[in-house]
């Protein structure tokens, strides 16, 4: 009975250390964004525009991401790959800054045909959006994907489109492309990263509204539009 007694207490023992160091680990791991969200608000206060803050903040995010994925253990499957571009036809949210950002990169990047080419399908997907009655029922090509499927903007891509990962890639052709009896409402994202992510929008965000500028996130396609248009310039 003592021999039973003894090892009831070991399994009881290790199990309530297992438990202590669980708990620590969960506390370590949400410290672990705060940390990570108060050094990002305090670069994009330093910086001297929205737009080289929403720099900072896509440099800042991707190192973080890059780092949880080197240093966690089994990190979540993605199915993601070159050329796979379902998530490229959703509707995608910009916060301030980013908008700007992306704007500057391509007055400087494409040649005079190619930006009169992208405000044409700017200006079609616009038009194609504002027929859907949320932005939930979107579906439509992103102008600037590629003939080849590939983003002509990865390195400055908005944050949301940073964020989306996918364990599933059937499952994501099948919410975008799928009949309505098909389509699935969610996509399992990677936590971490897509937490990162979050942080950094609503940074920028409360980085705008500390500038008495709208903090509002705007549909990426009609704020590209409007930035590009020649009446912006």
């Amino acid at each position: 009975m003592a021999e039973l007694d003894e090892a009831i207490d070991t399994i009881a023992d290790s199990i309530a250390q297992t438990g202590a160091l669980t708990f620590e680990a969960s506390r370590r791991y949400d410290e672990m964004f705060q940390t990570f969200r108060r050094v990002l608000e305090d670069a994009l206060d330093a910086q001297p525009t929205m737009t080289d803050a929403a720099r900072v903040a896509m440099s800042m995010v991707d190192t973080a991401s890059r780092a949880i994925q080197s240093n966690f253990p089994n990190p979540q499957h993605r199915d993601c790959c070159d050329q796979c571009s379902a998530c490229c036809n959703l509707f995608v949210s910009v916060p301030p800054g980013v908008t700007s950002l992306i704007a500057d990169h391509i007055r400087k990047t494409f040649t005079p045909e190619q930006q009169a080419d992208l405000l044409q399908r700017l200006a079609t997907a616009a038009a194609t959006i504002e027929q859907s009655t949320t932005t939930a029922e979107v579906r439509v090509r992103c102008p600037l994907l590629g003939d080849d499927n590939r983003c002509t903007i990865y390195e400055i891509r908005p944050l949301s489109c940073r964020a989306f990962t996918s364990s599933d890639a059937r499952k994501c052709h099948r919410m975008v492309f799928g009949t309505a009896e098909e389509r699935t409402t969610t996509i399992d994202q990677d936590p971490g990263h897509y937490r990162l992510h979050i942080e950094a929008t609503d940074a920028l965000q409360q980085a705008a509204a500390r500038r008495n500028l709208n903090p509002r996130q705007k549909g990426f396609v009609h704020a590209l539009l409007d930035q590009l248009s020649p009446a912006a310039t």
